[in-house]
This record gives C-alpha cells, sequence and structure tokens, in this order.
C-alpha cells in the first residue's frame, strides 16, 4: 500500500487499570487504529485516533448479514524491557483466508502488522509485566455499507484494540472440565468453521450456558453430519497424548487452523514427540480412557496458550484424566511457549518480533 499512518493524539489519557485485578478482555486502552475500504479507492485512510464508540448507520452490513472477520494476538514484554509480538505473519495470514470466506476485501498483511507495531509501540506502557500477563490484540473487520439486501458490502472498516489482560482462565494452568456437545453442531465442512469470524461463536453460547449450567468450563464440539468426531473446544483446539503419541483433530474445512496449535505442532516434531492429525472418535478416545491410556489431554489457543484438561463428560459417562492435574507433556509446551513469547527463552523457531520505541516516533 505505502500509505502513510495518520495519528490523532487524544485529549486526556485515561487512569490504568490495577495490574493485580485486569481480568480478560476488561479494559482497553487510550488509542485504536482504523481504516477504511471502499470499491473505488481499496483500503485507505489509515490512523491511530483515540479509543471510542463508533458511528454506523443502522442499516450496516454487520448489523444484518454478519459480514466480520477478526483476530486475537498478543504482545508480551520481556523481562529486559522488550515488546514482543508472536507469529503476526500467521494471524494476517489467516485473517485473509476468513476475509476470502466471508467475501471480504483482502488486507495487505505486511502493512497491517506495521501498523500493529505502530500502536502497540504508541500503547507501550499498557503492556502489563506480571507473569501470565500481556497485551490482547483484537484486529477486525466489519462491512459498513447500508443497505437490506444480501449481497457483499462494498464499504469496510479495519479496527484494531487492545487491552492489557490477564490469563484467559485467571490461572493459565489449572485444569478445566470440558463437556461433549452431541445436540448442538458448530460447524460443517463447507461452511465457516475454518473462518474467525463472529457468528461461529455465536452458534456456541447456547451449548456453552448448558455446560455452564451443568459444571463444565468449556464445550468441545463433535462433527456436524456423525457427532463421531472431534473437532475443537469452543475457544481452543485441543490436543491428546494417547500411550506416548500426541492426536490432534486434521483440519478439515469446520476447524479453525491455530496459530497456537501450528506452534504446538512444530514444538513437539521439534522434540521428536510423535504427533499425529487425524480423525478422532470420541468413542476411542473414551475407550482408550477406561484403559488408562488416555495420558494427558490440552486445549491451544491465544487467549489461554495451553489449557490442560482434568474431566471429560460425554453423555452420561465422566473420565478424569490422569490425576486431574496438567501433564508433563502440557507443562512443558506451556513453559516453552511463554518462555519463547516473553523473551525468557531463545527463540530458536524464529517466531517473536520485536517492536521497537521507533515505531512510535510518528507521535513524539
Amino acid at each position: 500500500m505505502g500509505q502513510q499512518i495518520a495519528f490523532q493524539k487524544a485529549d486526556r489519557l485515561k487512569v490504568k487499570p490495577d495490574p493485580e485485578n485486569l481480568g480478560f478482555g476488561k479494559h482497553f486502552t487510550d488509542y485504536m487504529f482504523e481504516m477504511d475500504y471502499t470499491a473505488a479507492e481499496g483500503w485507505h485512510d489509515a490512523r491511530i485516533v483515540p479509543y471510542g464508540p463508533i458511528a454506523l448507520e443502522p442499516a450496516a452490513t454487520i448489523f444484518h448479514y454478519g459480514q466480520e472477520v477478526f483476530e486475537g494476538m498478543k504482545a508480551y514484554r520481556a523481562e529486559d524491557g522488550r515488546i514482543l509480538l508472536f507469529r503476526p505473519e500467521m494471524n494476517m495470514k489467516r485473517m485473509n483466508q476468513s476475509c476470502a470466506r466471508l467475501n471480504i476485501p483482502a488486507i495487505d498483511e505486511v502493512f497491517v502488522i506495521e501498523a500493529i507495531m505502530k500502536l502497540v509501540a504508541v500503547e507501550r506502557d499498557w503492556i502489563p509485566s506480571k507473569p501470565g500477563q500481556s497485551l490482547y490484540i483484537r484486529p477486525f473487520i466489519i462491512g459498513t455499507e447500508p443497505f437490506l439486501g444480501v449481497h457483499p458490502a462494498e464499504s469496510y472498516k479495519l479496527f484494531v484494540i487492545l487491552s492489557p489482560v490477564a490469563s484467559y482462565f485467571g490461572d493459565a494452568v489449572s485444569p478445566v472440565r470440558i463437556y461433549v456437545e452431541d445436540e448442538y453442531v458448530r460447524a460443517v465442512r463447507g461452511g465457516v468453521g475454518f473462518a474467525k469470524t463472529s457468528g461461529n461463536y455465536a452458534a456456541s453460547l447456547k451449548a456453552q450456558s448448558k455446560a455452564g449450567e451443568l459444571g463444565f468450563d468449556q464445550v468441545l464440539w463433535l462433527d456436524g453430519v456423525e457427532h463421531k468426531y472431534v473437532e475443537e473446544v469452543g475457544s481452543m483446539n485441543i490436543f491428546f497424548k494417547v500411550e506416548g503419541e500426541v492426536w490432534t483433530p486434521a483440519l478439515n474445512g469446520s476447524i479453525l487452523p491455530g496459530v497456537t496449535r501450528d506452534s504446538v505442532i512444530r514444538l513437539l516434531r521439534y522434540w521428536d514427540v510423535p504427533v499425529k492429525e487425524k480423525r478422532i472418535s470420541v468413542k476411542k478416545l473414551f475407550k482408550k480412557a477406561e484403559k488408562q491410556k488416555l495420558e494427558e489431554v490440552f486445549g491451544t489457543g491465544t487467549a489461554a496458550v495451553i489449557s490442560p484438561v482434568g474431566f471429560l463428560k460425554w453423555e452420561d459417562r465422566l473420565i478424569k484424566i490422569g490425576k486431574g492435574e496438567i501433564g508433563p507433556l502440557a507443562k512443558k509446551l506451556y513453559e516453552t511457549l511463554t518462555g519463547i513469547q516473553s523473551g525468557r527463552l531463545k527463540d530458536e523457531l524464529g517466531w517473536t518480533r520485536e517492536v521497537t520505541v521507533e515505531e512510535a516516533a510518528m507521535t513524539d
């Protein structure tokens, strides 16, 4: 694109939240990034502006036809003061894959990463530094053309907002209880299951509420056709360690291709741990558990990084995974990934990208 990023200074800056009580997604920084798209001009008018309400017409596409995609990323403050992003290129590549499925114009991945780095540099004082904390980055695109009729919008907005966060589940390595959903369906092959779009998450809310009423933290979805094969958890991809081998559902068009999922697979192969991407029968998993051969279960995602699973419920059967605690492999993965992300460990795989103070020079 080669375009400049304008900066609008806020009249007043916010009081930063107590780092001991951040929660997740509750606080937002002083600024956000915004850019527009029209059929005539393409993506244009890139700017960093004060965080605030968005003015849209009531007939905007997003409200009626759900044309929206988003991403989830994080910025980390290293012990030596560096600011690090983790594999942002994968997030932008996935965003364009989501855009293609939702018929949204593609973004310039390199430019949007540059914009994110500038925004993070501007808001560097918002990045928390305690273990498990980070600055969550939420890029999203919405259709803005005002019309009532089913066809792709001709105008869009891209935003990036930032939120200082603690661990997604409170204690990042505390095992969760998961309910296997066999009534509702999240996605089917040929649909939008692989895209990161809001409708996927809206479709999961009913089952998530049902799981919560039963005393479970998350829902594990089965395939939408036969209701036999494991797909993913509401906010995570899922892994199973069975007799020394790690299994995870193969990407089949209805599963989100997680950045953390890919990172875990690459780490396991780097460590020579056998890992298979395959179709996994829930019935087979429970049989393995009955024979004490299901050694570990854990979810992966940007928000939680690694989330060990302590219990799985399917139909009238409840199984305890190991001792109901985080397993050694999940713990090693968690410590390695968070170590790389926070700069505590050497980044041997070249996954981190440093944000420099010079990125914020435009605001000085």
